[in-house]
């Protein structure tokens, strides 16, 4: 593990260091991105963020058309609000058994393996929690205390046997919040899209889940800016050069709300029913899928820095970015060999 220290002046006092932007030179929409003159790019807000993808070696608009009409069908699968959605018919099954698709089948499987890999300390079932805290609705609300303590008992991922794609619930208070790896696999699927559709040099973005799809048309690295939170999206500590990599980060900057001079914010702890505080800021994560690096960068926010760290460090191919409270920055093995500008 390697460490060092950021420090920074601005108006507020010191700066925080996490998340991520495309640096670089700007294009006619969003932040820039250091690639080809004339980049093909296309935005919408899907998902319940801003969805980018951007192609360098294509001037096919139908494959955007193509993307997002992708993302608009998981959409419909993933939600837990759209009430045509798939995740939002689970939840409100009315038998203990129902039968997923193919996709669904697949995210389950994902997010029970960080459920185990955590020891629940990220666990999909987080609904009832996640909803009562309801970070999504722009007001800066604590819920009753006598509502989370009521909600507690009803988080637990034992309570998911997941068999093919046969889904049993061994509660009927149990209910499923994809939203900490959905996008993640939507990225990956819109990849396998766009190599299909014969596209080599890509970025897409989630709402800051960066999924890049080889490198540059040049042969050189997509640069890729880590973000300092409550800073403009183009003010970055260190900027990443990657090829075909997914870059994700978790953090307390996003979803949250402030009250009394506390951070509240998204990351929720499944035994105590309220947001982390374990001393992080944020955790980024490298990985080949990107649905890893979504599962991982808020699995090991939840673990914490040592437990965190650790898992990083188990796994083949995970390259792993703490921040703590102090502003220290803590790096997994070989993190550090992917930085270009510090």
């Amino acid at each position: 593990m390697n460490k060092k220290t950021i420090f920074g002046l601005c108006a507020a006092g010191l700066l925080f260091v996490s998340g991520m932007t495309l640096s670089g030179c700007g294009t006619s929409s969003g932040p820039g991105l250091l690639t080809q003159e004339t980049p093909l790019s296309r935005s919408d807000f899907l998902l319940n963020t801003f969805v980018t993808i951007t192609l360098y070696d294509s001037d096919d608009s139908s494959i955007l058309d193509d993307s997002m009409a992708l993302c608009k069908e998981y959409e419909n699968i993933f939600s837990k609000t759209l009430e045509t959605s798939e995740l939002y018919k689970i939840n409100h099954r009315t038998s203990d058994t129902v039968t997923v698709s193919d996709d669904m089948a697949a995210l389950l499987a994902k997010g029970l393996e960080y459920c185990e890999k955590s020891d629940g300390a990220f666990d999909i079932t987080i609904e009832p929690l996640s909803s009562l805290w309801n970070f999504t609705s722009g007001e800066a609300v604590i819920p009753d205390e006598a509502d989370i303590e009521a909600d507690i008992p009803k988080v637990d991922y034992h309570n998911l046997v997941l068999s093919g794609n046969t889904l049993t619930f061994l509660s009927p208070d149990t209910t499923i919040d994809l939203g900490s790896i959905a996008k993640g696999y939507i990225a990956d699927r819109i990849k396998e899209q766009l190599l299909e559709a014969g596209v080599e040099s890509a970025i897409i973005n989630l709402g800051g889940n960066v999924l890049c799809v080889g490198e540059k048309p040049d042969g050189s690295k997509f640069n890729i800016g880590l973000q300092k939170p409550f800073a403009d999206r183009d003010e970055t500590f260190e900027v990443l050069g990657i090829k075909d990599l997914s870059v994700v980060t978790s953090g307390v900057y996003e979803r949250h709300f402030e009250i009394d001079g506390k951070n509240y914010h998204h990351i929720l702890n499944p035994a105590t029913g309220y947001p982390y505080d374990n001393g992080l800021i944020s955790v980024t994560i490298l990985s080949e899928e990107s649905v890893d690096g979504d599962g991982l960068s808020t699995t090991c926010f939840s673990l914490g820095l040592e437990k965190g760290l650790e898992l990083a460090n188990s796994l083949d191919g995970i390259y792993a970015c703490f921040i703590d409270e102090d502003y220290n920055v803590y790096y997994s093995d070989g993190m550090e060999d992917f930085i270009i500008k510090q």
